[in-house]
Order: structure tokens, then sequence, then C-alpha cells
């Protein structure tokens, strides 16, 4: 209900993390007007109460609409893509990485797809990466994550008990279903991966730990190597690749998915392979959701 267009055009300007934007963005009425387009804005909480029908796509992120029964009510009223912003586990509903496997998309049988998750976006490519040329036998990851809107700034009550303490005092062990929903994009992997978030008092940019064991013995040097390359060549873009001695800070706003510390990888035994990877679970995620919508809409007009 606060989200009003004086409160969205505000908030647009002014960001806490990422600074001023580029563009003015002003509210006129139930409009926001931005670089002199007008976009309407509405406060309902049923997709049926706003009129979609003069939509091509739109993007669900409102956390809240995230089954195939209820994302439904869009293509009712004549909307031809939903691009969902978080990852949707039923069937017919491709879970896109852009960059590992958005060439899967089939407008023909796909009128829901999801962008996956931030950390699913960060995973995704290391782990095609990796598989693809070592062969990845089981793994697990860790996100070390920045605090987010599911938590609670004083302690209150929430299902999640750990998630009920006040985020900025304590690193907070919770779940993450990002290694699982990677099995959507490989399922050969289906049962091999799994991991844990821990949630951290910073506002921004993420941490993925990653630990794989593989099939074939390998070097700290192969595996740099392999991961430059795919950043310098066809994942260029999405995976990054980084050899200085940086800290998260020096990730904020930085589009990319998926950012490898080159100085912090690690083989033991030769086989267990161990990796750090930055994002801003922020700006690179949203740099893909547009993206997604993008590929879509486009190929609608093909």
């Amino acid at each position: 209900p606060a989200g009003d267009a004086a409160t969205l055009a505000h908030l647009l300007t002014f960001d806490s993390v990422h600074g001023r934007w580029q563009y003015e963005a002003n509210a006129d009425g139930d409009d926001i007007i931005i670089d002199g387009k007008r976009i309407r804005c509405t406060r309902n909480k049923t997709i049926g109460e706003t009129d979609w029908s003069g939509c091509d796509v739109v993007i669900e992120a409102s956390g809240k609409m995230k089954t195939k029964a209820v994302l439904q009510a869009y293509l009712d009223q004549g909307v031809k893509r939903v691009v969902v912003t978080a990852p949707v586990k039923e069937e017919g509903v491709l879970n896109v990485v852009m960059g590992v496997n958005h060439q899967l998309y089939d407008k023909a049988i796909h009128p829901i797809v999801t962008a996956a998750s931030c950390t699913t976006n960060c995973l995704a490519p290391i782990v095609k990466v990796i598989h693809e040329n070592l062969g990845i036998v089981h793994g697990s990851m860790t996100t070390i994550h920045d605090i987010t809107n599911t938590q609670t700034i004083l302690d209150a009550p929430h299902k999640d008990l750990r998630r009920a303490r006040a985020c900025g005092l304590s690193l907070i062990p919770t779940t993450t279903g990002s290694a699982t929903a990677i099995t959507h994009i490989f399922p050969e992997l289906k049962g091999k991966l799994n991991g844990h978030a821990v949630r951290v008092p910073l506002a921004n940019a993420s941490l993925t730990d990653c630990v794989f064991e593989v099939s074939r013995k390998t070097t700290e040097a192969e595996v740099n190597r392999l991961l430059k390359e795919a950043a310098d060549g066809p994942l260029k873009g999405i995976l990054g690749y980084e050899e200085r001695p940086l800290v998260s800070v020096d990730y904020k706003t930085d589009p990319r998915s998926s950012i490898i510390d080159a100085l912090s990888t690690m083989i033991i035994n030769g086989t267990q392979v161990k990796l750090y990877a930055w994002y801003d679970n922020e700006w690179g995620y949203a740099n893909r959701t547009v993206e997604l919508a993008r590929m879509v809409g486009l190929m609608d007009k093909a």
C-alpha cells in the first residue's frame, strides 16, 4: 500500500546502496515519469484487480505469485509472456540462467519463465565450466549473503527462528534452494549438489563458497585457466574473473552474475575444487531479468 507513484519515484532516484540514479524520476498522480516516459502505477493484491490486457511481457517481481495456477491469471488477460523473479518449481516452467541454458527457451511451450534466483545465477556459470571440463561428482555450496527484506531489523516473530533475529547484529545461518535449483538446469546432477546460506549484516554484494569433487585430477592453475577462458569467451558479461585482492564493496553495482576470486581457488588432494565467487545480488540479477524479458519479447516479434 505504501508503494504509490511518489514513493517509487523517490526510491528510484535515491538508492542507499547504488546511489543517485542517472535519470530523473517524478510522480504525476498515479504515474511515474522517467526521462519523459509515463508509466502507470497500480497497487492491487491480486493479478485480476489490474488490467493487464495491453501488456505483452510482465515481469512478476512481487515475490508473492510463484505458482502456475496463480500466474495463469496474467495469461488469461492476454499477456503473452510472464517472467518471474523467483524459481518456480513446476513442470512446464523453464528456469532460465542467462548464458547457461537460455537457448532452451521455446516460445511455443514456455509462456511462463523464471530468471531463477540471484544465487542460482552466480552458481550456474561455475557449475557449467567445471562440470563440462572436469566432471562434477558431487558438491556443496554456501552463499554468504547480504540481508534482505525477508529478515527483521530487530527481533520479531518469524517462521524461521533464525530470521526472526535482528539482521544487523548476527551471522545468521538459513536455507537456500539454489544448489538444488541447479538440477533444473543440470538434471544429471540431481541429488549431487546441496547447500546452505549465511546471512551477514551487509547491504550489498554477496559471496558463494563452492566445493566440488571432480572426476579427474586437476590443479589450481588449470581451474583458473578454464574459468578465465570462459569469462573472456562464451560467458563474457555473465562470468567474471578477478586476480586482484578485492573485497565485497568492490563488487557493488557489478552487472555480471558471478565473478571468480582467483586468489582463493584451492585444490585438495587433486580432485576437490574450492572456489569463491562474488556477485551483486541486486544489480547483477536485475540485469539478467531485463535480458530475459528482452529475449522473450523479441522472439515473439521475430
